[in-house]
């Protein structure tokens, strides 16, 4: 069985129940918005742990680039190291072919024990994309769902139906800090020259001036 983190991978040996938290993402970069909010989900579903997972080929980024995979997983990991309750697992950046959250989903499944409850962090905007998920059925059935809501939003009825006709999606709702922050202002941010400073964290900046990454002027 292949290691889904060094931090975690033994995580529910011990045969008590415990939940983990999953964000996925293209993490191009890392920023402080994705951290507040693994960290917020983490307090409000007593989450044993977060795994920050790249995206490897993106299914629905297939049209645009998308900094290496190696890269990113190197950002991120410079992002985690100091929050013993995160890490980063390389599971869709070493599998071959198009990422699909399915295929991440069954490998977590089968690596650790049943009492290991998942948690897939994703915003509440979102979530009514579910259902074009490639086998979101399977989706629904492997994990849990923590969605993040803004401060201010609700949740209506008519999103809770529109939601339940799509498939038998198990949702739960935590409200995050507000950031207006975005991977791809990062970007355009960096290609003009201009500083990431407080943005994302200080390791994260130092990789992207360091490695001159960005520069390009792509909005990805």
């Amino acid at each position: 069985m292949p290691v889904v983190c060094e931090r975690f991978d033994d995580l529910g040996s011990d045969g008590a129940p415990v939940r983990l938290g999953i964000m996925g993402g293209t993490f191009d970069p890392i920023h402080l918005g994705h951290l507040a909010c693994a960290e917020q989900a983490r307090e409000a579903f007593g989450l044993a742990a977060v795994v920050f997972i790249p995206t490897g080929r993106p299914a629905f980024k297939r049209d645009r680039a998308v900094t290496d995979g190696r890269l990113r997983l190197e950002m991120c990991r410079a992002a985690v190291a100091s929050n013993p309750a995160f890490d980063v697992s390389a599971l869709e950046v070493d599998r071959p072919g198009i990422t699909y959250a399915v295929d991440t989903l069954r490998a977590l499944a089968a690596h650790y024990p049943p009492n290991v409850e998942l948690f897939f962090i994703a915003g509440a905007d979102s979530i009514l994309s579910i259902a074009r998920w490639h086998k979101s059925e399977d989706v629904a059935r492997l994990a849990r769902f923590a969605a993040a809501t803004r401060p201010g939003y609700v949740v209506t009825d008519e999103f809770k139906a529109a939601l339940a006709a799509q498939g038998d999606f198990r949702v739960d709702y935590f409200e995050v800090t507000a950031m207006a922050i975005s991977s791809s202002y990062l970007r355009r941010r960096a290609a003009s020259g201009l500083s990431l400073r407080y943005l994302t964290p200080e390791p994260v900046r130092a990789l992207i001036d360091g490695r001159g990454l960005y520069r390009a002027g792509t909005d990805e």
